[in-house]
């Protein structure tokens, strides 16, 4: 969306120079800005409404994470959905879509909060376990190996 917010302004040396070059910034959670760039980002929301909107629907999704309850994080993406939609921002509302799409894997979430690098660590652990299975007769034995690695994560 950046980039064709800054394609769109071509004409307008200023404004573009204002828009190209900032993807990191705008990507950046506000309190990570250090003071420097902050003069920057709030020069770059003012010349961009569009952008604005982008970045608060950001920023706003991230609490989507922080829900414990399924019901309320699903009441919480339904209005974010609804203010994404109304944008009037075509790649937003593909984004929302898709999003949507995904919404059970998301709630999951709730029910089991585990981080990537948590998940990341179990898929590493299990592809040692495979690599060891080499003469394993079967898979029922495989993942008995699997579910006694991990004790804590017997469902």
């Amino acid at each position: 969306m950046r980039v064709d917010e800054a394609n769109r302004v071509r004409k307008d040396q200023a404004a573009r120079r204002v828009i190209k070059g900032a993807r990191w910034l705008l990507l950046r959670n506000y309190a990570n800005v250090p003071a420097a760039d902050r003069v920057r980002l709030h020069e770059l929301l003012a010349v961009n409404r569009r952008l604005v909107t982008a970045y608060i629907l950001k920023d706003d999704l991230k609490h989507l994470w922080a829900y414990t309850y399924p019901g309320a994080a699903r009441r919480f993406f339904a209005e974010w959905y609804q203010r994404a939609i109304h944008s009037r921002i075509e790649p937003l509302k593909t984004f929302a879509r898709n999003l949507k799409a995904k919404l059970p894997g998301i709630l999951a979430h709730c029910r089991y909060p585990f981080h990537t690098s948590l998940l990341e660590g179990i898929n590493n652990k299990i592809k040692v376990l495979k690599r060891m299975a080499f003469g394993y007769r079967d898979d029922e034995y495989f993942f008995l190996k699997i579910m006694d690695a991990f004790p804590g994560f017997a469902g």
